[in-house]
């Protein structure tokens, strides 16, 4: 061989190494989800500005994706589930869409509705992307909180109702006559409080003064040859919002309540909730929950959207997987793990922070009546003199810090209890008076991120200091992970009148033992039925447990993640159904294995 073969060789080899030494780190997304979220119009009259984003209606069309979300004065378009640009219509409803719907027919037409009004036109479209719609001559009333669905025969039906009182209700139209009403029209299901402990009003499913939830955000999958009428509960303010389903032979019904409700439930972790939401076939047939969650600071109406894998058991059972439902996972193009967690686990909890300067930091939760519990903290400094934040590494959203100033002389330092290997954050600003009140072109926000083994020499890893990008939520992996204990956030920019940052959220892959099993797991069913103890021994190291039940040993769909605590009060069950209880440790280390599945008759 000559001296060039042994060139390219050579070249060949190091290449090689090289590519061997690098790491594939998989595509991945995190909950709340990473889109550019609309400041809302109602509230501006008193001067409460905030940014939401509810009652998602996704579909597929011509093998892409379309989310409509209410009053967002348009909608959302993406090709892979996770990354999503923002259309601007040509034609809209005056004050966006309100809780709206949206139907793919056969490839050919996109049907959409949600006028705020509570009646109009339902508009249609075949090219959507365009931002281009026509509407129907005919004006339906009725129409809030609605779900339009059109069976494989070609009837249309278009379910409704957000209410403490009434029923969901249903009533056809004829899609081939301007979507006139045939006559149709049938009351569904209502709540049932005293059976359904999950649909009970109020946060933790507890008020003291009010006792009937709201049902709303009636939806539609067919599967299987089976109707799956989901709903949602109790109020959409509540850690415990959430979706469950009744099941028909036909779209009118009759239907008879799933056994294993709510199908997709998060009452836990960080941000919590994953009530009216609407459940999409991906192009490879698996299923997706999208569905809203509870922000609730500035306002009860402050939201965020969610996405969960979504499936039918053995048993025809629909259930969401909402397990670590707010850390990190696998996107929809894992061929075997989509949507489920990544074993990517929270390094920056209760970490040491210092920030640069503080107009005030609030520590602020949901009292079980509804309103708040809020706190103004004191200011605090370390021996050096700098301003200690105990809100922005505590796991709530509610909590917040807000600077002096919104420029480029403002951070926030983090000192995590223990050195990690990172693999991506989560940044979470918050609202506070901003001054923004409808949807906003040139929003951005611009930083830096910096990372230090000893809080001296510092790396950067993130640069969005010339960012375009509006990411009130931002979701940020890196191409390679990085080893570090210290983690800086560095501001430039962001929109509105104050930085002002809820939660800064550090993930990856701590270097010590994962946390061993729980023991001492008790579990005592109350008198009244739909209510449940549970008690367990601390675990040394662990951050926190999450907490698994469902209706087989095999089939523990539901859970609650906590932080912490060792006892638990829960009132979500159903009054007749007999459960299987487990529990499992986890750290910056990893998930413990999980205890044997406990028989709650």
């Amino acid at each position: 061989m000559n001296k060039l073969t042994y060139a390219l060789i050579g070249a060949l080899m190091f290449v090689t190494t090289l590519l061997k030494a690098q790491e594939v780190v998989p595509q991945t997304y995190c909950n709340p989800l990473d889109i550019d979220y609309t400041y809302m119009v109602y509230n501006s009259s008193r001067n409460i500005s905030y940014r939401s984003g509810a009652d998602p209606a996704v579909v597929e069309f011509r093998g892409e994706y379309y989310m409509f979300v209410t009053r967002s004065f348009g909608y959302w378009h993406s090709t892979d589930l996770v990354n999503w640009e923002f259309i601007k219509p040509a034609q809209w409803f005056f004050e966006g869409c309100n809780a709206p719907t949206a139907f793919n027919y056969k490839d050919s037409v996109l049907y959409f509705a949600g006028d705020p009004a509570g009646y109009g036109s339902i508009l249609y479209s075949d090219d959507p992307k365009s931002g281009t719609w026509t509407p129907t001559a005919s004006i339906s009333k009725n129409i809030q909180d609605s779900e339009l669905f059109i069976d494989d025969d070609g009837k249309t039906y278009l379910y409704w109702g957000s209410s403490n009182v009434h029923p969901l209700r249903v009533k056809m139209l004829n899609k081939d006559d301007r979507m006139l009403e045939t006559g149709v029209t049938k009351d569904l299901i209502n709540l049932v409080e005293e059976e359904h402990g999950w649909e009970q009003f109020g946060e933790n499913n507890f008020h003291p003064t009010l006792k009937e939830g709201y049902m709303e955000g009636a939806s539609m999958t067919k599967h299987n040859g089976k109707y799956y009428l989901q709903y949602a509960a109790p109020g959409t303010q509540f850690n415990v919002y959430g979706d469950g389903a009744y099941v028909g032979e036909t779209p009118l019904g009759p239907f008879k309540y799933m056994k294993n409700n709510p199908m997709c439930f998060k009452p836990g972790g960080f941000t919590n909730g994953a009530g009216h939401g609407i459940t999409v076939k991906q192009t490879n047939n698996q299923y997706w929950h999208f569905a809203t969650m509870a922000l609730a600071s500035n306002s009860h109406w402050e939201r965020r959207l969610c996405m969960f894998p979504t499936y039918f058991d053995d048993e025809d059972l629909m259930y969401s997987n909402t397990h670590y439902g707010d850390y990190p996972r696998y996107a929809p193009n894992h061929p075997t793990k989509a949507g489920e967690h990544c074993g990517w686990m929270l390094l920056s909890y209760k970490g040491k922070t210092t920030v640069s300067s503080a107009m005030m930091q609030i520590k602020k939760s949901t009292s079980t009546d509804g309103n708040y519990d809020i706190t103004e903290m004191p200011v605090e400094k370390t021996a050096e003199g700098q301003i200690v934040s105990n809100v922005l590494t505590d796991e709530s959203p509610k909590s917040f810090w807000v600077a002096n100033a919104n420029d480029d002389q403002q951070w926030v330092q983090i000192q995590m209890r223990a050195p990690g290997k990172i693999y991506a954050f989560q940044l979470n600003y918050h609202d506070h008076e901003s001054g923004i009140y409808t949807r906003t072109e040139g929003l951005r926000h611009q930083f830096t991120i910096e990372v230090s083994n000893d809080g001296k020499e510092w790396q950067t890893v993130v640069d969005r200091s010339n960012s375009y990008k509006d990411a009130p939520n931002a979701y940020i992996v890196l191409n390679q992970p990085v080893e570090a204990r210290y983690v800086r956030y560095n501001n430039v920019k962001v929109p509105g009148k104050n930085l002002a940052i809820s939660e800064i959220r550090v993930f990856g892959k701590g270097f010590g033992k994962k946390p061993s099993a729980v023991k001492g797991f008790t579990v005592q069913r109350e008198e009244d039925r739909r209510n449940i103890t549970l008690k367990w021994s601390p675990v040394k190291g662990a951050q926190g447990y999450n907490i698994r039940w469902g209706v087989a040993p095999d089939k523990l769909y539901q859970s609650w993640l906590i932080y912490e605590d060792t006892e638990h009060f829960m009132r979500c069950l159903d009054r007749d159904t007999e459960y299987y209880f487990s529990i499992e440790a986890f750290s910056e280390n990893g998930v413990s294995s999980y205890t044997k599945p406990i028989q709650v008759k």
